[in-house]
């Protein structure tokens, strides 16, 4: 890992919790020459679930993302206003790509090729977070990291952080945020 992602884990409070590189050797599955061992399983229940918080993505998600954005205005106050589309545009697109092909797909299960995109969507928010201090208080307060880390091979959970997202967005928007 090289010193500018250091940093962001760093300065992101993640520090220490990305894995080695031994401990991904371990974890690298047979005949998988890549090195990538994807995301844990999820749970096939419907909801993306995180084990720490607690936190539920319902079918109601436009709801949880309006009371995510609310409260983080109330927390930033005037604040608010650095806290632009802008900031979070790219995380957006890329979603949106990974979205655009989690559709065309058919399975129920992401491919490897997939859930190594989402994998990679974990290091841009990591790195965004340790850039801005307003993305950090976002992707905490609308608990994206731990819905990431629970998408596992699940195409459902997927689109449901996608539609989240993208709500999470447009009431940023909607509710005054800048661009």
């Amino acid at each position: 890992m090289n010193d500018v992602m250091k940093e962001a884990f760093r300065k992101a409070g993640l520090e220490g919790k990305q894995p080695s590189d031994k401990s991904r050797a371990k974890e690298t599955p047979p005949g998988n020459r890549s090195g990538y061992a994807g995301p844990p399983p999820a749970s096939r229940s419907g909801s993306t679930r995180t084990a720490a918080a607690g936190f539920i993505l319902r079918d109601d998600y436009t709801r949880q993302a309006e009371q995510v954005i609310q409260q983080l205005r109330g927390a930033l106050g005037s604040r608010y206003k650095d806290f632009t589309t802008s900031k979070i545009r790219n995380i957006l697109a890329q979603v949106s790509e990974i979205y655009n092909d989690v559709i065309a797909g058919r399975d129920d299960v992401l491919s490897a090729e997939l859930q190594g995109r989402i994998e990679y969507l974990k290091v841009r928010l990591v790195y965004e977070c340790g850039r801005e201090n307003v993305v950090r208080q976002f992707v905490d307060k609308a608990k994206l990291m731990d819905l990431l880390n629970n998408i596992g091979d699940s195409r459902e959970n997927f689109k449901k952080f996608a539609r989240y997202m993208e709500a999470l967005v447009a009431y940023h928007r909607f509710l005054g945020g800048q661009d």
